[in-house]
C-alpha cells in the first residue's frame, strides 16, 4: 500500500532527524563540535501518472560548516597567540625595573648621593668613604640582579619554545592521521563528521602556536602550511619541526619529505613567533642597553679614579670590574678599601678636586642600545620608559587580537555551533512528524483490516 509505504518512510526519516538533533543536544558543550541535520527530500512518483509519490528519504546528513569562518578563526588564533605569550614577560620586566627596591636609577642616584655627601663634608672621613663603597656594592648588585632576570627570561623563552615545538609536532601528526581516516571514510560513504571536527580542533590548536595557511583538497583533505610557505601537512604526510641549540642560540628547522628547511622563528607568528620577536626585538636589546650603562659607568668611574690619588698619596685604583656577558657582570674590585678611593687631585689629604669630577660623571652622556646618547642620570629612566611603551603597544595589540578572536569564534558558532533553543524546536517538530506518520500507518492498517473484512 502506498499509504503505508509513505508513512513508514516518514517515520524512518523523522527518526533519523531526531537522532541528529539528539546528537547535537548531547554535544551542546563539546568544544569544536559542528552541528548536523538530516536533509530530507521527497521520493518521486512512478511513471504511471497516477501515483502521488513514494514518501520521503534522508538524502544526506548535513554538517553546518563554513570554511571562510573557520579560516578567520584560525588566523585570529595566531594573532592572539603571538601577543599573549609576550605580555607576561613584559609585565615582569616592568615590575622589576620600575620597583624602587630593585631599579637601577635608585641605585645610581644613591651612589652619586654618597659621593656628594663626602664632597659636602670631609674627603678624609672614613665613615663617608665607607658609605661610597657600600653604595658601589649595592649598585653592582642591582645591575647583576637585573641581568639575572634577563638571563632567566632567556632560559624561559627557550624552554617554552621547545615545548611549543613538541606540542606542534603532535598536532601536525594528528592532522595528517585524521586526513587519512577522513579520506578512507569518504571513500566508503561512512560518516566522517566527528573526524573532521577532531582535525579542525587540532588545526585550531596549531594555529595558536604558529600562523597557518589551510587549503581544502579533494576527498575532504586539508593541507596545512606555514604562512611563510613551507608545508606542514600534505594529505597524510606530516612534517617535523625541530628546536636546535640552547639558551641564546636557539634555531629552528622543518623537515618535510626528507628535505630540511631553516626557519626564521620571528616570522612564524603565533606563540612561537611572538616569543621569538620578544627575545630578538625587546629582551636582548634591553639587556644590551643595561650592559652598556654598566660598562660605561664603570669605565668612567675607573678612569676618573685613576686620575686621582688615594689617602696615602698613591695613584687611584679601579673601583669596579666589568665582564661583558657574565652573570655577575659588574663587581666592586677585589680587595678595594675605602682608603683607596682617589678623591684627591694632587695627592694632598683633604683635597676633593677629583671627587668633584667623579660627582660630575652623573651628568655625562652615555650611548645606550635602543636609546642612543643620553645622560647617565637619565639612562635607566629612559630604558624603563621605552619598556613601558613596548608593553602598552603589546597590550593594545593583544586586546585587538582577542576581540577579533572572540568575534571569529562567535561567527563560527552562529553557523556551526549548537543552539539549544533551535534544537528544542527541532525536537518537537520531528517528534510531531513521527507521531503523525505513525497515525497514518494506524489509519492505513484500519483500512486494510476493513478491506479484509469486506472480502471475507
Amino acid at each position: 500500500m502506498t499509504i503505508m509505504t509513505n508513512a513508514l518512510s516518514g517515520a524512518l526519516a523523522s527518526q533519523m532527524a531526531l537522532s541528529a538533533t539528539s546528537q547535537n543536544i548531547a554535544n551542546l558543550q563539546t568544544k569544536g563540535y559542528t552541528r548536523q541535520a538530516a536533509l530530507l527530500s521527497a521520493v518521486g512518483a512512478d511513471n504511471s501518472g497516477k501515483a502521488v509519490g513514494n514518501g520521503v528519504q534522508v538524502s544526506s546528513l548535513l554538517r553546518f560548516s563554513d570554511g571562510y569562518k573557520s579560516q578567520q578563526m584560525w588566523r585570529a588564533a595566531g594573532e592572539t597567540g603571538q601577543y599573549s605569550q609576550t605580555q607576561p614577560y613584559l609585565t615582569q620586566l616592568e615590575r622589576v625595573m620600575g620597583d624602587d627596591t630593585a631599579s637601577l636609577s635608585v641605585a645610581v642616584d644613591q651612589f652619586f648621593s654618597s659621593l656628594n655627601a663626602v664632597a659636602g663634608d670631609n674627603a678624609t672621613s672614613t665613615p663617608l668613604r665607607q658609605q661610597v663603597l657600600t653604595a658601589a656594592g649595592l649598585l653592582a648588585q642591582r645591575f647583576n640582579s637585573l641581568n639575572n632576570v634577563y638571563n632567566a627570561q632567556q632560559q624561559s623563552v627557550s624552554q617554552q619554545r621547545s615545548a611549543i615545538v613538541d606540542s606542534a609536532n603532535a598536532n601536525i601528526t594528528k592532522i595528517a592521521a585524521l586526513n587519512a581516516r577522513i579520506t578512507a571514510a569518504n571513500a566508503v560513504g561512512a560518516p566522517a563528521s566527528s573526524l573532521i571536527d577532531a582535525r579542525d580542533l587540532a588545526i585550531d590548536a596549531l594555529a595558536g602556536q604558529m600562523s597557518l595557511e589551510v587549503s581544502d583538497q579533494p576527498g575532504g583533505v586539508r593541507d596545512v602550511s606555514l604562512k611563510t610557505g613551507q608545508a606542514l601537512v600534505i594529505g597524510n604526510v606530516a612534517g617535523e619541526l625541530k628546536a636546535n641549540g640552547g639558551v641564546g642560540a636557539q634555531s629552528f628547522s622543518l623537515t618535510f619529505a626528507s628535505t630540511t628547511f631553516g626557519l626564521d622563528a620571528a616570522k612564524l607568528g603565533g606563540q612561537l613567533g611572538g616569543l621569538s620577536v620578544y627575545e630578538q626585538d625587546m629582551l636582548r636589546p634591553m639587556q644590551k642597553g643595561t650592559e652598556d650603562i654598566a660598562r660605561q659607568l664603570s669605565e668612567k668611574i675607573n678612569t676618573q679614579l685613576g686620575a686621582g690619588y688615594a689617602m696615602d698619596g698613591t695613584p687611584g685604583k679601579a673601583l669596579f670590574s666589568f665582564t661583558a656577558g657574565a652573570t655577575n657582570m659588574l663587581n666592586v674590585a677585589a680587595g678595594f678599601e675605602a682608603t683607596h678611593l682617589a678623591f684627591s687631585s694632587d695627592g694632598t689629604q683633604g683635597d676633593s678636586g677629583n671627587l668633584l669630577k667623579l660627582v660630575g660623571i652623573n651628568s655625562q652622556p652615555v650611548t645606550v642600545t635602543g636609546l642612543g646618547t643620553v645622560l647617565l642620570s637619565d639612562a635607566d629612566t629612559q630604558l624603563v620608559g621605552k619598556l613601558g611603551v613596548l608593553s602598552q603597544q603589546n597590550q593594545a595589540a593583544l586586546a585587538t587580537a582577542q576581540t577579533m578572536r572572540t568575534h571569529a569564534v562567535d561567527d563560527w558558532q552562529s553557523t556551526s555551533g549548537v543552539n539549544q533553543d533551535e534544537e528544542a524546536v527541532n525536537l518537537v517538530e520531528y517528534q510531531n512528524m513521527y507521531q503523525a506518520n505513525m497515525k497514518v500507518m494506524s489509519v492505513a492498517n484500519s483500512l486494510f483490516d476493513a478491506t479484509l473484512a469486506m472480502m471475507g
